[in-house]
C-alpha cells in the first residue's frame, strides 16, 4: 500500500513537472508569438504611413499647381487664397491642412521642385492620373518622380513630410543642400524640431574631418554616413586644461573618461563606449587604443588616438595598424570595416593628405579644444589679457 502510494506522489509530481515544463514552452512560444505579429503589425503600419504620405505630397504638389498657375498668372486677388480656405472649410467641415498658410506652402512645394518634376519625360503611372477639370484648368494629380534621382533619392523625398519638405525649402538655396536634409529626415527619422535645429546650425556647410574616406570606403551610403558623422573640430566643454600650450594626454583621456557621455555627445551620439586603453594582441605583443567605440549609425567600430600636438604623418601608419588588427581579431562578420579618428590639437591638412594617401583603411583627423580657448581664427584678432589691462 504505501508502495502504491510513493508511487502515485512520484507520478503526481512528474506530472506536474510536466505541465510547468510545458507552460514555460507555451509561454515562450506565445512571446515569440507577440513578438512576430507586432513587427508584422510595425512593418504594415510603416508601409502604410509610407504609401499615405506619397499620396499627400502628389495631391500637394498638384494643389500647388492649379494655385500658382491662377495666382501668379491670373486674375486672382490677394485675398483668393483667403476665400478658397473658408470656402473649402464650409464645404468640408473638418478638412485640415488647407488653410491659406498651407496653401501657400503648397504653391511653393510646386513652384520649388516644378523644373525637376515637371521636366521630366512621361512614365506608365501617368496613364493612372486622377484629372480633375475646373474651367480651363486641371488639377492632376499624378506619381512624384525625378528623372535626375537615383531610386534611393527619390524613395527617401517621398517618405519625408510636406512639413519637412516646406522647412527645408525656405532654409536652403541648392539642390545639393536640400537632398542632404531630405536624406537626413529619411534615414535618421528627424522630428520638425531636430530639422529647424540642424538647419539653424548649418550642418551642411560644416566641414568633415580631413579623411579618406573616399578611397577607403567603397560603399557610397556608408562612406556619406561617415562624412556626416566625423566633424574637423570638437568642442569639450569639460576639459580643463591648466596650460593649453602642454598637454598632457593621459590628463585628457583621463578626463575624457570620467565625462564619457559629454565627450560622446561632442563627438554627435549614436557612439557607445567598449574602454580606454583597449588592449589588442597580435602575434603574442600588445598594443592599446586610447579610446575605442561603436557607432551605431555607422555599425562600425570607431578607435580614437589622443595627441597633445601637431599631427604627425607617423600616426597614420599606427592606427592603420590599429584598424587592421581589430577588423582581424575584433569585428564581428556581420559589422562594417572599422574607422580610426586621430585627435590632435592642431594640424596641417597638406600633410594629412599625403599621410592618407596611400593607406587603405579610413580614418579622419580632428582637432579637439575647450570652450574656454579661442578658436585658432581669433586669436590674432582679439587683444591678449596682458594687452587688455594696458588698454585699461
Amino acid at each position: 500500500m504505501n508502495v502504491i502510494i510513493i508511487a502515485d506522489k512520484i507520478i503526481g509530481s512528474w506530472y506536474i513537472k510536466c505541465m510547468l515544463s510545458m507552460e514555460q514552452l507555451n509561454r515562450a512560444e506565445y512571446i515569440e508569438a507577440v513578438k512576430a505579429i507586432k513587427e508584422a503589425i510595425q512593418i504594415s503600419r510603416y508601409r502604410a504611413a509610407k504609401l499615405v504620405n506619397k499620396e499627400v505630397l502628389a495631391l500637394y504638389y498638384a494643389v500647388g499647381r492649379y494655385i500658382s498657375l491662377n495666382s501668379r498668372h491670373a486674375s486672382y486677388g490677394s485675398s483668393a487664397l483667403r476665400v478658397i480656405s473658408d470656402q473649402l472649410q464650409q464645404e468640408m467641415p473638418g478638412l485640415k491642412g488647407f488653410s491659406e498658410s498651407s496653401l501657400k506652402r503648397m504653391r511653393k512645394f510646386y513652384e520649388d521642385w516644378s523644373e525637376l518634376i515637371e521636366n521630366r519625360p512621361p512614365v506608365a503611372d501617368d496613364l493612372n492620373a486622377d484629372i480633375i477639370p475646373f474651367d480651363n484648368q486641371h488639377i492632376i494629380i499624378r506619381p512624384l518622380t525625378v528623372d535626375e534621382f537615383t531610386p534611393e533619392q527619390l524613395q527617401q523625398f517621398l517618405s519625408v513630410p510636406f512639413i519637412h519638405h516646406y522647412e527645408i525649402l525656405t532654409k536652403t538655396s541648392t539642390i545639393e543642400e536640400r537632398l542632404f536634409y531630405i536624406r537626413q529626415c529619411a534615414t535618421q527619422f528627424w522630428t520638425k524640431d531636430k530639422l529647424i535645429a540642424n538647419l539653424k546650425a548649418d550642418i551642411f556647410h560644416k566641414e568633415a574631418a580631413p579623411n579618406n574616406f573616399q578611397i577607403a570606403i567603397s560603399d557610397s551610403r556608408l562612406r556619406d554616413k561617415a562624412l556626416q558623422v566625423f566633424r574637423e573640430d570638437v568642442v569639450l566643454d569639460f576639459l580643463t586644461l591648466p596650460d593649453p600650450d602642454f598637454v598632457d594626454e593621459k590628463d585628457v583621456e583621463q578626463q575624457i573618461v570620467k565625462n564619457i557621455k559629454d565627450f560622446i555627445m561632442a563627438l554627435g551620439g549614436d557612439f557607445s563606449f567598449m574602454g580606454n586603453q583597449y588592449r589588442l594582441i597580435v602575434d603574442g605583443e600588445e598594443s592599446f587604443i586610447d579610446l575605442l567605440f561603436f557607432n551605431r549609425r555607422l555599425r562600425s567600430l570607431v578607435a580614437v588616438e589622443l595627441k597633445s600636438g601637431k599631427f604627425k604623418p607617423e600616426y597614420a601608419g599606427k592606427m592603420n595598424y590599429y584598424l587592421s588588427a581589430l577588423d582581424e581579431y575584433v569585428k564581428m562578420p556581420d559589422e562594417n570595416p572599422s574607422i580610426g579618428i586621430i585627435l590632435c590639437r592642431s594640424m596641417n591638412e597638406k600633410k594629412v593628405e599625403f599621410s592618407f594617401r596611400d593607406m587603405t583603411k579610413p580614418m579622419g583627423v580632428a582637432t579637439y579644444h575647450s570652450s574656454s580657448e579661442l578658436p585658432e581664427a581669433y586669436k590674432n584678432i582679439l587683444p591678449s589679457a596682458e594687452e587688455l589691462s594696458k588698454l585699461l
